[in-house]
């Protein structure tokens, strides 16, 4: 340190070369003492920092030992691990491994030794409940048998032998608890025929009959008809469709059949202990046809009877409900709907217009006939072809007129021309006095013998002519042309009382399509008919020969006018049906669901009933237009109904799309233009072309589906595909009925512009 000292005291002396002597030693001095000081300092600093560290760097090594001690154990505990706990581990983990197979083994044994006795306890209960006559029970049993055995094939891996033995046994019970229930059967509804050959004739059918043992006795009415059990047992083993479909068959041939065609058939009952018989009887009759009205009470007779002694029992099980009233009538309400209509309603339609009053009493029994049968749940609550049939009795009529008149005319065109009546001014054809168009009944008209054969005053203007005005001079005419002259007058006037409602075709979607293509067939060949002859017919001919051409936009829009019509009946039917899905909103409930699916099922129903009624009718380009169209309307309904919700859930968004998959996947079969289906593929891989709103319709079923990434994707700033079927605002509000209020969703909304 005294180096440095005294380099600084050099350092001052040659600084300051004026200090004296004296003045820089006491300096001297005072810095060497200072310099000391300094140095004591730090010596005491140093010391006092050494003596703190040394106690850390004590504890340092102490924690530095105990670590590698630590280590140590660690390293031998490894190594205890890994030669003696990981042995030890991998053989209970195979012990477990094997216990586990085990036990699974004993489970899979003790449930198929479990399913064994439950068949072998069935198969007693069987036997001991057949030998009782407790059909039910004993057909529960067999059931709870084939269960079990079901059970026991569906097992993969564990086949036992005795499956097979058990399955043979299982037909044989089955097989002879068909038996005993046929015998049951046969003992119940016991049917007296005429000879096979012989059944079609009135004479023999008058010797069938239908006896029923089902009267229950005191006794059987406390504990159930018997009856009830036979059917009920049939219907567990799944034989009641069969045996009560042959039942209906034989009720048909022999017994509501021959009362609808024979008018002298009547049906006569008898009811004693314990039988009751339905048989016939036989009056003299000079109709040939029977009417409704007396048709229906004999059929209504019958299905009384058969639902007091049969048909009233209501079968239950955890499988199914129904009567048997509704069963049978299922099966057999179509052909004897069928039969009614062409054997008995067929001929009740009146030949006359002033008839036509009179049928409303046939209506009127038609629309009780079938309220009766559905109070006996015969029939279902829709409205069938048969009361359809009977309240469109002015479109039967218009057609049995136009075929009477035209056979009529045609037969008196090809009379006789020699035949001649003698006309004179006194006896020609007066015009008939017509009722005053706006007022009076206009069902009050003349007879055609009377305008025939009137005063030709009858115009009755205030300027009198002469009555001789409108007369021919005396000659002779052919009688036929005097005949074909009374029938043009009589069916004109018979016209003038008529109703639009006679001869409307929208109702009939095939008599409408029939009469677009007759109208537009006419039109077609009056454009060159009379040109073809014109210069091919006689001199005479030839020049009074018309081009006909004025007449095919009359015919055009007579075809057209009516096919239109039928279109606007059918957008509507579907509209109507559409009404009934609730507005496609709250799909997650179940009843609301199922609203929805059945409106969907029944507009596909319609149009693919429609399909078939147009198929090989209209040209391919208007039938294509047409079911396009249609089915256009229905997708259009849809999809403004479901973008008008105002909140969609997913689950409501799952179930709307499973719908709109059900129109996309069905939609395009109802395109069959052709009868070879092969040939259909075509149009209906085309349904865009037809369709407007077809892809509207998709882009819809991928927006409920989508995420808002993917919906704003296919918006492409106003430029995709969804840009082309939806507005910017149909957008926003189906995303917000979509999706809930976020960060993300104000983005995409933002992005829809």
């Amino acid at each position: 340190m005294a180096a440095p000292a005294g380099s600084l005291v050099a350092a001052v002396l040659a600084h300051s070369g004026r200090l004296d002597k004296e003045d820089l030693g006491t300096r001297i001095g005072r810095l060497s003492r200072r310099v000391e000081e300094l140095k004591g300092e730090v010596c005491n600093m140093i010391n006092k920092k050494y003596n703190e560290f040394l106690p850390s760097m004590q504890s340092a090594e102490e924690l530095v030992s105990q670590v590698e001690g630590l280590s140590s154990n660690i390293d031998l505990l490894k190594a205890g691990i890994e030669n003696e706990v990981q042995r030890d581990l991998n053989v209970a983990v195979a012990e477990f491994t094997e216990l586990k197979q085990q036990l699974e083994r004993d489970t899979l044994v003790l449930s198929v030794l479990k399913k064994l006795q439950e068949f072998d306890i069935a198969i007693k209960e069987y036997n001991t409940a057949l030998l009782e006559k407790k059909y039910v029970a004993a057909a529960q049993q067999l059931e709870t048998a084939r269960s079990n055995l079901k059970m026991l094939e569906s097992r993969k891996g564990f086949e036992l032998k005795i499956l097979k033995a058990l399955g043979t046994e299982l037909t044989v019970q089955t097989q002879n608890m068909l038996y005993h229930l046929g015998e049951e059967w046969q003992k119940l509804a016991v049917w007296k025929l005429p000879p096979s050959k012989e059944s079609s004739s009135l004479e023999s059918v008058v010797h069938s009959e239908l006896h029923l043992h089902t009267v229950p006795s005191k006794e059987e009415e406390i504990a159930g008809p018997p009856v009830a059990s036979v059917l009920q047992a049939f219907a567990v083993l799944g034989e009641l469709h069969t045996k009560l479909k042959i039942f209906g068959q034989l009720l048909l041939k022999y017994i509501l059949k021959p009362l609808i065609s024979y008018p002298s058939l009547q049906p006569c009952t008898e009811e004693q202990s314990d039988v009751f018989i339905l048989r016939f009887k036989s009056k003299e009759s000079s109709l040939d046809h029977s009417s409704p009205v007396e048709v229906f009470d004999k059929i209504r007779l019958v299905f009384e009877v058969l639902h007091k002694y049969l048909l009233s029992s209501r079968l239950s099980s955890h499988k199914f409900s129904f009567t048997l009233a509704e069963l049978l009538g299922d099966m057999i309400w179509e052909e004897l709907s069928d039969c009614l209509i062409q054997n008995c309603l067929v001929n009740s339609i009146p030949t006359n217009s002033s008839k036509l009053e009179q049928y409303i009493e046939v209506i009127k029994s038609t629309e009780e006939f079938e309220k009766a049968l559905k109070n006996m749940q015969f029939l279902k609550g829709d409205t069938t072809d048969l009361l359809k049939y009977a309240r469109n009795v002015n479109s039967h009529f218009a057609n049995k007129k136009c075929q009477d008149v035209i056979v009529a005319a045609r037969n008196l065109m090809t009379s006789e021309i020699h035949n001649t009546v003698k006309i004179i001014p006194d006896s020609c054809v007066a015009l008939p006095r017509l009722p005053d168009p706006g007022a009076g009944d206009r069902s009050k008209m003349p007879k055609a013998s009377e305008v025939l054969h009137n005063d030709m005053g009858n115009l009755e203007n205030k300027t009198k002519l002469s009555q001789y005005t409108f007369s021919l001079p005396t000659c002779r005419i052919s009688s036929s042309v005097e005949k074909l002259m009374e029938l043009a007058y009589q069916t004109l006037l018979e016209a003038t009382s008529s109703t639009d409602q006679w001869e409307n075709l929208q109702k009939l979607p095939q008599l409408a399509a029939i009469h677009h293509n007759n109208c537009m067939y006419i039109a077609h060949h009056l454009l060159t008919l009379g040109h073809q002859f014109r210069y091919r017919l006689t001199n005479i001919l030839c020049d009074g020969a018309a081009t006909f051409v004025d007449l095919v936009p009359g015919f055009r829009r007579l075809g057209m006018e009516c096919f239109l019509a039928q279109m606007r009946v059918q957008k509507g039917e579907i509209l109507e049906r559409l009404s009934s899905a609730r507005n496609f909103s709250n799909m997650d409930d179940e009843e609301n669901y199922c609203a929805a699916n059945k409106a969907i099922r029944q507009v596909l129903h319609q149009l693919k009933r429609l399909g078939k009624v147009w198929q090989d009718v209209l040209p391919v380009n208007v039938y294509c237009k047409a079911m396009g169209t249609l089915l256009n309307t229905a997708l259009t309904e849809i999809v403004t109904r479901i973008a008008a919700l105002e909140d969609i859930s997913a689950e409501d968004a799952d179930r709307l799309y499973s719908l709109c998959r059900t129109m996309v996947e069905e939609g395009p079969q109802v395109f069959t233009p052709l009868p070879e289906d092969d040939k259909n593929k075509k149009y209906q891989e085309e349904v865009p072309v037809y369709v407007q709103k077809w892809m509207t319709f998709k882009e819809l079923m991928i927006i409920l589906q989508a995420n808002l990434q993917e919906i704003v994707d296919q918006w492409a700033d106003g430029k995709g595909p969804l840009a082309a079927e939806f507005s910017a605002a149909e957008v926003k509000s189906l995303i917000r009925a979509l999706f809930q209020n976020t960060e993300r969703r104000a983005a995409a909304l933002a992005k829809i512009k």
